[in-house]
């Protein structure tokens, strides 16, 4: 995985914004922990989050991430991040940022959520797949239509975390379905844990899309092994009626994720460890039954 990291601070984020919105200046900044890989995020006063693309590989997701929510926003059941502002490289910062306004609501394990939060999550997916492909057609990383590139890094990836041939299986399985040849869909294509917001149990929103745009529905069946157990991806798929070749490839976006990030993330983001393990518990579990 090629990546550069670009450190950011205190410091450095009340420095971007008394150059860059001074009307916000003077607000206190804090840092937030989350399990994303992409971004470095502190909240800004009560009502504000700013955001940082600090990953070589996720430089121009500000402005991407803000053209696709003007999009889809107001289709979307549950709450977006709304960007307010979009500030440039400055102050030793290499990439554009955004400020956001916060939303509330907290990550959640599936155990501590309500029991219609797959059908909650299948309606959002919906709901996106609704939205009309016109304009810029932002490509995703995972559920687009070349799965077979990143061959060579989940085949290094099962070898790093001990040559599971169950695991190489599912993966050929992923390769060898038909490929979809249906409209594009809008897809949000990164919906684990850390990217979804519960109040009391109930999902009420979903950030960080970055890694949106058109393509393969199946790109955002992922959740039904990077958050979901038996049950809920059931019940999960009971909404989402999809053929099975469409589930083959799902199941193989999910194995790229985690076993890719696993090996990388394992020391230096717990967070994002433990949804790569969760979905390879998952994606074996469902194997074995």
């Amino acid at each position: 995985m090629q990546d550069a990291v670009f450190a950011t601070d205190v410091s450095l984020v009340d420095e971007l914004i008394r150059t860059q919105f001074p009307r916000w200046h003077g607000l206190p900044i804090t840092p937030v922990e989350h399990g994303g890989t992409s971004h470095a995020i502190y909240r800004l006063g009560s009502g504000l989050a700013v955001r940082l693309p600090n990953r070589s590989w996720s430089s121009g997701e500000a402005e991407r991430e803000a053209s696709i929510l003007a999009h889809v926003a107001r289709h979307v059941p549950v709450a977006v991040p709304e960007p307010v502002g979009l500030g440039e490289p400055g102050s030793g910062f290499p990439n554009r940022w955004t400020v956001v306004r916060w939303l509330s609501g907290t990550t959640a394990t599936v155990d501590e959520v309500r029991a219609d939060t797959p059908i909650r999550l299948a309606s959002l997916i919906h709901a996106l797949q609704d939205v009309k492909v016109t304009g810029q057609q932002w490509r995703p990383h995972r559920g687009n239509a070349e799965q077979e590139k990143y061959d060579d890094d989940v085949r290094t990836g099962i070898a790093e975390l001990g040559g599971d041939r169950r695991l190489s299986a599912l993966w050929e399985e992923a390769l060898a379905a038909p490929r979809w040849d249906g409209p594009l869909r809008w897809l949000h294509a990164d919906l684990h844990s850390g990217n979804m917001l519960f109040t009391d149990g109930v999902l009420t929103g979903v950030i960080d899309w970055g890694c949106a745009g058109v393509g393969d529905p199946a790109g955002d069946l992922m959740p039904a092994w990077l958050f979901f157990d038996v049950a809920g991806r059931r019940a999960f798929r009971r909404e989402l009626d999809f053929d099975d070749a469409t589930w083959a490839r799902a199941r193989g976006w999910a194995l790229d994720l985690a076993v890719v990030g696993l090996p990388y993330y394992r020391d230096t983001n717990p967070v994002f460890a433990d949804i790569c393990r969760h979905t390879l518990d998952q994606l074996l579990a469902e194997r074995a039954g």
